[in-house]
């Protein structure tokens, strides 16, 4: 019951941050940009909001991008993040997919635990490797606007990237910790007297005691 229990905390913990990951990587809010304090650029047209697809100006009533499709000519902390973010967005969907058959409420015919224990733990390295995708992009690319640009605050597509960060970190460790791909034991074990033997094992019944083989004889 426990294990039920935590598989489905890192599910729904990993298909959260699967979403957030995509959110982030759908919008253009990473960080805005201004030399100068937060009202001073909205009256001057000049705040600024950079992300991997577009840069957009931001003032009242005005909220207008200019898309970077010159890939070539882009910085390299850009071209990354794209790249990572949409691997992490491509990687979240099998994942989410690979753990939504391994629940305990869902069968596929008759589908032994192990093989359900075996596809939580490839869906969770999978939200590891997501995890590790969003942590470098929602780190390295601050860093790289700031060095370029007056770096002035973040925004809101970054926290949401770091929320899917930590989210499917959380998901993919307690999914992979808390699943058990070893196949039960075969070996007999002796409880009160008594054999027990496995489906599995198919072990070799235990030869009679000595003191069966003398009241035999007595007969």
């Amino acid at each position: 019951m426990a294990n039920s229990c935590l598989q489905l905390s890192g599910f729904l913990l990993g298909s959260l941050g699967w979403v957030s990951i995509l959110i982030a990587t759908a919008t253009n809010d990473w960080v805005l940009l201004c030399k100068y304090g937060l009202n001073t650029c909205k009256k001057m047209d000049e705040l600024g909001a950079k992300g991997p697809w577009a840069d957009c100006v931001i003032s009242t009533g005005l909220y207008h991008c200019v898309s970077l499709t010159q890939i070539l000519e882009l910085p390299a902390y850009i071209q990354i993040t794209r790249a990572l973010m949409v691997t992490a967005s491509i990687l979240g969907l099998p994942a989410v997919g690979i753990l939504l058959m391994s629940m305990p409420c869902i069968n596929l015919g008759n589908d032994p635990q192990s093989s359900k224990n075996k596809r939580a733990i490839l869906g969770g390295v999978l939200l590891l490797l997501v995890a590790i995708c969003g942590l470098v992009s929602t780190i390295w690319f601050p860093i790289g606007a700031h060095r370029e640009q007056a770096l002035m605050s973040f925004g809101f597509s970054l926290y949401a990237g770091w929320v899917g960060t930590v989210f499917c970190l959380l998901g993919g460790s307690i999914l992979t910790c808390s699943s058990d791909s070893s196949p039960p034991s075969s070996r007999p074990y002796q409880e009160n007297n008594h054999f027990y033997y496995s489906k599995q094992g198919g072990g070799q019944m235990p030869a009679p005691s000595a003191t069966n083989h003398a009241k035999s004889a007595h007969v």
